[in-house]
């Protein structure tokens, strides 16, 4: 028989990810499900199996080539159970035994993860992280995520809610109200949402009523994150100021961090880390400021490099890395 596969699952609200991928981390097959919430949750890992399956069977497979599963969930998972405990999007009750439902569905061995940590595993195995054992990944969307990879382990934490990044409090007391029910997290400001409501909130206030990224919005009655990171590309004052704003408060942020797990290597992904340059310099000025000096001589900030495709992956390496 030739070398078992691993199958790699990105668990998204209104998506499932799929991957059969080889030991060393290459994926042969990929393919998508729709997420199915209904029936509290049940559907989830009964059409994960389902799909599986099927997928073999087009393969002219079966089961005994696969070696395991590896799942990355939303929220905060306890390792060792399987057990995710707040599935607010997902239909499933908290405390939800996925580990032992999907082991059920499937008849394989599973290791379940928070997604972000998954994809932080991802980067650090195939992507920017480039092998490197020790390595911070954020996730810049509609939120703010975050994976710590140390010693080359993911980095969980008492329950599971090891790199929430994204709720680190970053800015002066009070500030915009997070998601979380807090004020001031990072993910109020670094987010695509956040930089859209900072973004607005400097074109209303009619200091400066010139320029292309208020055009835009008056053209449009909005503005997108990326609206912001293009017109600041041409020179925008409204735009840079808003990029400005962002970079000191991630740059600070990153540097808090860093400061305290020492990571070789920090990855930017999600939607917003495709500004490129525009972010990512500033950023890197504002992290040497805040880091804790010798950090800064042998720490680099880079940009993510696997995509979409950073769970499976992550996922996989959870599930070849579990059965070690």
């Amino acid at each position: 028989m030739s070398e078992q596969w691993l199958l790699g699952v990105d668990l998204g609200g209104t998506t499932t990810k799929l991957a059969f991928l080889s030991q060393n981390g290459e994926i042969l097959y990929k393919w998508g499900i729709p997420t199915d919430n209904s029936n509290d949750g049940q559907n989830i890992t009964i059409n994960i199996a389902e799909s599986m399956e099927q997928k073999l069977s087009e393969l002219k497979l079966t089961k005994s080539h696969l070696l395991g599963i590896g799942m990355g969930a939303p929220g905060p998972v306890n390792y060792e159970k399987g057990i995710i405990y707040n599935t607010v999007n997902l239909g499933w009750p908290d405390h939800y035994p996925l580990m032992e439902m999907l082991q059920k569905a499937t008849s394989l061995p599973v290791a379940i993860e928070n997604d972000a940590n998954c994809a932080a595993a991802g980067e650090m195995w195939k992507g920017a992280g480039n092998g490197s054992a020790n390595v911070l990944c954020v996730t810049l969307g509609t939120g703010v995520g975050g994976g710590i990879v140390a010693n080359g382990q993911i980095l969980q934490g008492y329950r599971g809610a090891g790199g929430e990044i994204g709720h680190i409090t970053s800015v002066t007391e009070g500030g915009a109200r997070c998601g979380c029910g807090k004020t001031g997290c990072l993910e109020t400001v670094a987010s695509a949402t956040g930089i859209v409501r900072i973004a607005t909130e400097e074109i209303q206030s009619k200091k400066n009523t010139s320029g292309s990224l208020f055009d835009l919005y008056q053209l449009n009655g909005r503005i997108s994150a990326k609206d912001v990171f293009d017109c600041a590309s041409k020179g925008d004052a409204k735009a840079l100021f808003v990029v400005e704003h962002v970079a000191h408060y991630l740059g600070l942020a990153l540097a808090n961090i860093a400061s305290t797990v020492n990571p070789e290597k920090i990855v930017l992904g999600g939607g917003v880390s495709l500004a490129g340059d525009v972010l990512l310099k500033p950023v890197q000025t504002y992290f040497n400021k805040y880091v804790f000096p010798p950090i800064k001589d042998y720490t680099s900030i880079t940009l993510a490099t696997l995509g979409n495709d950073a769970g499976v992956i992550g996922a996989a390496w959870l599930i070849k890395n579990h059965l070690k």
